[in-house]
């Protein structure tokens, strides 16, 4: 019984080392927290903003060293959350003009710029879309699920904020 399930386990093991050491071979990682391209950031939002809490605890974690400031006369750049919305659109009605799915849109429009005032990214928007059905018998979980895709795409917005700020381009 032991040489049938060692026969059965060698390849396996086997095969998953060949795995590991081409992996490893090739240069492949794991993406980590890329720097952003300036030294110090506030943001200037508003005091409520999920939007910007996310954001700076997201620079916090994995900028490279990027401080964020609390006054914006200390900082390189400053980011601007000019706008953020939930909005919520009917996509289909079923039988009796009844509900039965809704779009879901998320929205954050903001702009960077310097201490002197000059635009490094001029006033951009992103836009994050999700379907969802919807049934007036389960009321209670849809809106559940509505907070929770909204949640993941406060999420999702915060993540491409961090990509666009790497990926800017200061001019001196």
């Amino acid at each position: 019984m032991n040489r049938r399930l060692l026969r059965v386990l060698l390849p396996s093991a086997l095969l998953l080392a060949a795995t590991a050491f081409v992996v490893a071979g090739c240069g492949f990682q794991l993406r980590g927290g890329a720097p952003l391209p300036f030294q110090s950031l506030y943001v200037q939002a508003a005091p409520a903003s999920q939007f910007a809490t996310l954001f700076k605890r997201a620079v916090r974690a994995g900028s490279g060293g990027t401080r964020l400031t609390d006054q914006p006369g200390e900082a390189e750049v400053v980011l601007q959350i000019m706008n953020e919305l939930q909005e919520k659109q009917i996509l289909t009605l079923g039988g009796g003009g009844r509900v039965s799915e809704f779009q879901l849109r998320y929205r954050v429009a903001y702009r960077l710029t310097d201490s002197k005032n000059r635009e490094h990214i001029p006033a951009s928007e992103i836009l994050l879309k999700r379907d969802f059905s919807f049934s007036d018998q389960q009321a209670l979980s849809k809106e559940t699920e509505e907070a929770l895709l909204y949640r993941d795409m406060r999420n999702d917005a915060v993540q491409q904020m961090v990509r666009r700020l790497q990926a800017a381009k200061l001019q001196s």
